[in-house]
């Protein structure tokens, strides 16, 4: 009980463990490692305590918490170049797009050529709108993971789908389902994986194998996004009650723990905005998000469920926001297409519209389709 050191490494097999599975139950075990580690050896003697510290909280998505943290370490662990890697990753979830900038290029600096300095540098290329880019650093990625001392199959699984989200993001649904098969194939089960392969294949309208995915998907991780996804295959094929179940189930999974209702605030909002429900708490439960975390995403959530709320000139300036990096993302660049139909601006409307489609003509089952009506009008 009074080993710092154990608790630390503890730290990191419940967190290796979270990510392989997807239950938040590891965070919460990790979480508790991670207090008692710090109780026996405060931070200011115990920088493995308060680095694990940090990658706690931003998995758990305190983000200005998490980079508070990496800032004491950069004073306690001046010269190591990962401090600045969490530090940097903290930024981008708030929205400090110019600081997180400036502390990857010094994680660069002082480490080299890395896997996580790539995988950083592959997202910051997405976000300014480089898909051929984002491509590259992840496939560089891919061979320091597989060409590692020890290789990870957790990690190297998790680049595979990266690489496939990717793909999906740009349209490119045959050879998303690659990597996501790829991934499976290194780490079997996958949930990451196994929703990118039901993503891909709705896509490529084959609902009945997409459904079976996340059925199977769901029995071992009932995670909101999974479920919200697998009730909007029920609705487009007939089953109106089985899609009302998982809808029911989308907001009893999200509220259900204090823990769960900060990690999955923003993704119960756009449900409730992409479904017509409870536009205000939606745009409530967005708005007081953005207060804190001002990233892109939480823009766009923003937007979106203003607009369902009828606050147009709100969702106007948050959709502005949200475009604000070039960020080529079908899912931005339909609510602003929506925005601006709301708003009277029918050529905005038809250029955004026409933009999502051309982009990635099937994002969203549902919303793909409303965004071809809109266009058609």
């Amino acid at each position: 009980p009074s080993d710092f050191v154990a608790f630390n490494k503890l730290v990191g097999y419940y967190m290796q463990l979270q990510r392989e599975t997807g239950n938040a139950q590891y965070l919460e075990l990790a979480e508790r490692a991670v207090q008692a580690s710090l109780k026996i050896l405060p931070a200011e003697q115990n920088k493995s305590g308060l680095a694990s510290l940090a990658t706690v909280a931003y998995a758990a998505h305190r983000f200005a918490e998490a980079r508070d943290h990496a800032q004491l370490l950069l004073k306690l662990d001046a010269g190591k170049g990962y401090p600045y890697q969490t530090l940097g990753d903290a930024l981008l979830e708030l929205g400090d797009y110019d600081g997180a900038e400036t502390a990857f290029k010094q994680s660069e600096q002082l480490s080299g050529v890395t896997f996580g300095n790539e995988v950083r540098r592959a997202r910051r290329a997405a976000l300014r709108g480089d898909a051929k880019a984002a491509a590259q650093s992840y496939a560089n990625a891919l061979q320091l993971a597989q060409n590692a001392a020890t290789p990870d199959p957790e990690t190297i699984a998790w680049t595979h789908w990266q690489l496939g989200e990717t793909a999906f993001a740009n349209g490119q649904y045959a050879a998303a389902e690659k990597h996501y098969q790829a991934s499976l194939k290194q780490f079997p089960d996958y949930h990451r994986a196994l929703g990118g392969v039901a993503r891909a294949r709705a896509a490529q309208n084959d609902f009945p194998a997409a459904v079976e995915t996340y059925e199977k998907l769901v029995k071992r991780l009932p995670d909101p996004v999974y479920i919200a996804a697998l009730g909007d295959l029920y609705k487009l094929t007939g089953q109106a009650q089985e899609a009302a179940a998982q809808y029911a189930l989308v907001e009893q999974i999200a509220k259900l723990t204090a823990l769960n209702g900060v990690l999955y605030n923003r993704q119960l909002a756009l449900f409730y905005a992409d479904h017509d429900l409870k536009a205000e708490e939606a745009y409530n439960t967005a708005a007081e998000e953005y207060t804190t975390r001002r990233d892109i995403y939480g823009a766009d959530a923003l937007a979106w469920t203003a607009l369902k709320a009828g606050k147009i000139a709100e969702a106007q300036a948050a959709s502005k926001d949200a475009l604000r990096l070039g960020t080529k993302d079908a899912k931005l660049l339909y609510h602003a297409g929506m925005i601006a139909r709301a708003a009277g601006d029918k050529v905005a409307a038809h250029n955004y519209l026409k933009q999502a489609l051309a982009l990635a003509p099937q994002f969203d089952p549902l919303q793909a389709t409303l965004a071809q009506k809109a266009i058609q009008e």
